[in-house]
């Protein structure tokens, strides 16, 4: 079989995270190679679980090896491209080398493929060289808020440069470490989502004004999530279906809204029937 022969897709609006009209027709997989994680988020938790249907949750890491051999052997058996290959943890895919050898490894076999990768953004400046090398042209990065007041209240800590921060100093190294890092991706000619996470009581009076920051960045695309109680979130509330709608009708009058995201886990593979 003469894999390089296969049809590529060419356009971001055929990438299923980006675009809801692709979302059931282009497959996804995800890699679970990045372990460690540089941030705290208070809703956060990372475990090792098979069954339940939660963000950075996987049933064990992959090596670099099995990645690729799981890669090609899904090529090999649809006979097409069909699918994006991301990074989405368990822990930041920028935190971890092995993210950047996988995909420039998996670039190399296959230059058709649509690859990608979730990330913090807390490294998305430092590491952009890197993203850009590894043949990456679409990211996803969680913002949350503009103000560090209200990020404190979401984040616990931040390990930069072998320092760790917290507390209202962590929130506004991580945002402004965001920021400059999505104006370079967008500089660098990538395609940048926003995932954010809608926390009732914290950050539900603060998206609209995100909204236009990203929008004001480059951002082409919003997803805002429900809140998943877990960790120190564990007792809060998600919003209500009435409430992230009204976020999204909101925010969609300044930035486009994504509307179909399933909350992945960092092993998830999902390919459409043809």
């Amino acid at each position: 079989m003469n894999i390089a022969g296969l049809p590529a897709m060419t356009s971001v609006l055929e990438h299923p995270c980006f675009n809801d009209e692709a979302h059931e027709r282009i497959g996804r997989i995800h890699l679970p190679v990045a372990p460690r994680c540089n941030i705290q988020c208070n809703y956060c938790e990372h475990r090792m679980c098979a069954d339940i249907q939660h963000p950075g949750w996987a049933a064990r890491l992959l090596s670099e090896a099995e990645a690729v051999d799981l890669v090609r052997s899904v090529i090999v058996e649809r006979q097409a491209y069909d699918f994006v290959v991301g990074v989405a943890g368990p822990g930041d895919a920028l935190a971890n080398d092995k993210t950047f050898h996988v995909l420039a490894s998996i670039r190399g076999m296959h230059p058709q493929l649509t690859t990608c990768l979730c990330t913090n953004g807390l490294l998305l400046d430092d590491r952009l060289h890197d993203i850009v090398e590894a043949g990456v042209r679409t990211i996803t990065v969680t913002v949350n808020v503009t103000d560090s007041r209200v990020g404190k209240d979401i984040y616990s800590r931040v390990h930069y440069q072998d320092t760790t921060y917290q507390g209202e100093e962590a929130a506004a190294i991580l945002i402004e470490k965001q920021f400059l890092g999505i104006r370079g991706a967008v500089a660098a000619g990538l395609h940048v989502k926003a995932n954010t996470v809608l926390v009732p009581g914290v950050n539900d009076e603060h998206l609209l004004e995100l909204a236009r920051q990203l929008r004001d960045t480059g951002v082409t695309v919003m997803n805002i999530m429900p809140l998943i109680p877990a960790g120190k979130m564990k007792n809060y509330r998600p919003p209500s279906c009435g409430e992230l709608q009204r976020a999204r009708q909101q925010c969609a009058e300044v930035i486009r809204q994504f509307h179909s995201c399933e909350q992945c886990r960092a092993d998830v593979i999902f390919l459409p029937s043809r």
